[in-house]
């Protein structure tokens, strides 16, 4: 009996060392609002789907893998990061360009590259290569950036966005852009060259609206402006999602009991719609509850942030935070008319495994910015 015990006490005492090991470099915080957001997402996806156990169960591998890549990221010191920084960025670069050669056509848009194995989506990889690219290279300039930096960073970021604008994608190729300027920002560009770009994107206007956006695109633009000028063409979507959102009122509809999503009024309700569908069967309560949640989650980012030990963490850090809270912004706008209709998921919620993968991999490189940090003081 003593050595039954005996040896129950040891693999007890094994199953808790091999957690600690486990968790040691996971942020607590941090993992359990993103679980709390995927939560929300798995039982929103359900009702989405028809009450589809092949969506829901595909998710939930999904967020196995993404688990799996947020701690091996996770205990990965920065340093270590930055070095893989310039290979991930040409090999994030050289799948963009086999997307436009060899890439899946899916809706009219070729974004996606089928491997044998597993269909991926490159865009997602370049939105964790771009900002570590970039971080990078400022921090081997740290103290005496210069302008011409700038300009070499601004090359690195023209690159892939163009490539994903041309499959079209504006949506992330926009966000591409964004990540790229978060870390230009966070490294010291002046406002006033801010400022210059803003108003010479204001005087490019007409060429832009002219020469670089689809039809599609411009209709979306007309329709954001006058709802009403298309409400069941380029407006459809628009107006379906405010109906959706509206008719939930303050404590909604109930799961599994929204009318827009059960009736197919609503278009694209498992993945860039989503919001829709959570807010007509949850109400104003569950949008509150669901805003506490990334505002948690962003809060805690940028704790992290402010924390870094070094620039290539500070930056790639920020990079993460301010894209993770650009794409919550933008689809909840989206969806709620505040913004134009672009492609852009809710994170952690949306379905699609390639972007949870690359979300937890985000949240990956923000716990390994609060791992590792002590150990560069010390």
């Amino acid at each position: 009996m003593k050595a039954i015990a005996t040896t129950r006490l040891s693999m007890g005492e094994i199953t808790a060392r091999l957690w600690e090991v486990l968790a040691r470099n996971l942020d607590p915080f941090l993992f359990t609002c993103a679980l709390a957001l995927t939560g929300v997402g798995l039982v929103t996806l359900f009702s989405a789907a028809d009450q589809n156990m092949a969506r829901v169960t595909s998710q939930a591998g999904s967020l196995a893998i993404a688990i799996v890549a947020m701690w091996l990221v996770a205990s990965v010191p920065p340093q270590t990061l930055a070095r893989a920084a310039v290979p991930l960025y040409i090999a994030a670069v050289l799948l963009l360009v086999g997307v436009a050669l060899f890439g899946v056509v899916v809706n009219g848009s070729r974004r996606w590259l089928n491997l044998g194995v597993a269909r991926i989506q490159p865009s997602e990889l370049m939105k964790i290569a771009l900002p570590m690219m970039l971080a990078w290279y400022f921090q081997k300039f740290e103290g005496r950036i210069r302008w011409h930096d700038f300009a070499i960073a601004t090359v690195l970021i023209a690159i892939p966005a163009y490539l994903i604008k041309r499959q079209p994608d504006l949506g992330t190729g926009l966000l591409i852009a964004a990540s790229g300027f978060y870390v230009l920002f966070l490294a010291g560009l002046s406002w006033k060259v801010i400022a210059g770009l803003v108003a010479a994107a204001a005087a490019a206007g007409p060429f832009i609206w002219t020469g670089l956006l689809h039809d599609y695109q411009r209709e979306r633009v007309l329709t954001f402006i006058d709802p009403s000028r298309d409400p069941l063409g380029a407006g459809y979507h628009s107006s379906q999602a405010s109906i959706a959102i509206g008719s939930g009122g303050v404590i909604g509809k109930g799961w599994l009991n929204g009318t827009q999503t059960h009736l197919d009024f609503l278009p694209e309700r498992h993945t860039d719609f989503i919001f829709a569908v959570f807010g007509e069967e949850f109400g104003l309560i569950g949008n509150a509850l669901l805003l506490v949640l990334y505002v948690l989650l962003i809060g805690r980012a940028m704790i992290i942030t402010a924390n870094a030990s070094t620039m290539f963490a500070r930056l790639l850090a920020g990079a993460v935070t301010l894209l993770l809270f650009t794409k919550a912004f933008v689809n909840m706008g989206m969806v709620s008319g505040v913004l134009p209709v672009v492609g852009v998921p809710l994170p952690f919620v949306s379905y699609g495994g390639t972007t949870l993968v690359s979300m937890f991999i985000g949240l990956g490189i923000l716990m390994s910015v609060q791992a590792h940090r002590k150990l560069v003081h010390t």
